[in-house]
């Protein structure tokens, strides 16, 4: 009995544009936001529940990060969004987690999408909407839930290592990206693992459904991770070449070291996609080949047999006046001719190669 599959009811939603609209699938019981204030000489960091907890630090000589966890909180977003005046299409779009990396250049400041993937517990992969503003002296970052890429980061920035507490928020910009793709180079290493693992199991496969269920989860699985990741290429070269205030000149060279990484991590994984879709052509070749072995097999078996199940056959008609029926020694004639065949046809097949 075939199941019918459950058809999905798709709906529309058409709203005003700039209407902020939650659409995701985390939703965060509690709004978290971290605030993290900083310049060469100071630092201050704040975990809070309200963003206005962060609005004392604007048009100070130091950077602001706030990071919120939780986008369902649509008041303390409208907050936010209204103390740095942001535009009503960037507010729409930070509640927005369906749509793909993307740039926006502003008067004052320039809005990033992208998605952030990481393995939690190093075991299972997660995959986390990131919304970036950067502006003079600030950066606001907007994520679904807790758990992020970013703690190295807030190490160095709270020991004062490396050079970003010295420099802007343009580079802790670039900084919260490259964490970001250092965390692609792992993902696409793991799953390249997983590739060569599933290919040795390609080679060894019996003809069974668990390997060739296993490639279609890869294939799933890399178009997932090519569909978060390869769009971020084109945003990286966007923003190397802006010509904004708001990205000093060094920090352009950064972000070109950046777009170099980038490109790396999109030539693995389009490596890693071909290598996928070329497995089930060879699983099927290989299973295919080991039918076509035990074919041979039958058909040489088949082949002896068929000269042997002849000679019985005319033998063992029910004529009165075949001569070799009365013969004393016929029966043991007739085993000896059939076990010279057997002998020469397996010779021949020998010579042939085909046993």
């Amino acid at each position: 009995m075939k199941l019918k599959k459950k058809k999905k009811a798709y709906k529309v939603r058409n709203v005003s544009p700039g209407t902020m609209s939650y659409r995701g699938k985390k939703d965060s019981v509690v709004t978290k936001v971290d605030i993290i204030n900083y310049n060469a000489d100071t630092y201050h960091r704040i975990d809070s529940k309200n963003v206005e907890d962060a609005f004392d630090f604007k048009e100070k000589d130091t950077v602001t990060w706030i990071n919120v966890n939780g986008l369902n909180d649509i008041v303390n977003i409208e907050k936010l969004g209204k103390n740095y005046n942001l535009h009503p299409l960037t507010m729409e779009d930070i509640v927005n987690t369906q749509h793909r990396p993307k740039l926006d250049e502003f008067e004052n400041y320039l809005f990033i999408v992208f998605k952030m993937l990481y393995f939690k517990d190093g075991v299972d992969m997660v995959y986390e909407h990131i919304s970036m503003v950067v502006g003079e002296g600030f950066v606001l970052t907007f994520q679904e839930a807790d758990g992020d890429v970013f703690d190295d980061l807030r190490e160095r920035i709270t020991n004062g290592k490396g050079r970003i507490r010295g420099l802007g928020s343009d580079y802790l910009m670039y900084a919260i990206l490259d964490a970001v793709v250092d965390h692609y180079l792992t993902i696409v290493e793991a799953f390249g693992d997983k590739v060569e693992d599933l290919e040795d199991a390609v080679f060894n496969a019996e003809p069974n459904n668990d390997i060739s269920s296993e490639i279609q989860e890869h294939k799933r699985e890399i178009i997932k991770i090519r569909r978060s990741i390869v769009p971020l290429r084109e945003v990286i070269n966007r923003l190397e070449k802006t010509e904004t205030s708001i990205i000093d000149t060094k920090t352009h060279n950064f972000i070109r070291d950046l777009y170099d990484h980038i490109i790396q991590v999109n030539e693995n994984i389009e490596l890693y996609r071909e290598m996928i879709w070329g497995l089930m052509d060879m699983y099927m070749t290989i299973i295919s080949n080991k039918m076509n072995e035990v074919m041979k097999v039958l058909t040489i078996i088949a082949t002896i047999f068929i000269p042997l199940t002849f000679i019985a056959g005319i033998y063992g008609m029910n004529f009165d006046h075949m001569p070799e029926l009365h013969s004393r020694n016929g029966y043991f004639i007739l085993l000896g001719v059939m076990l010279v065949l057997f002998i020469l046809m397996l010779i021949y097949f020998r010579r042939k190669k085909w046993l």
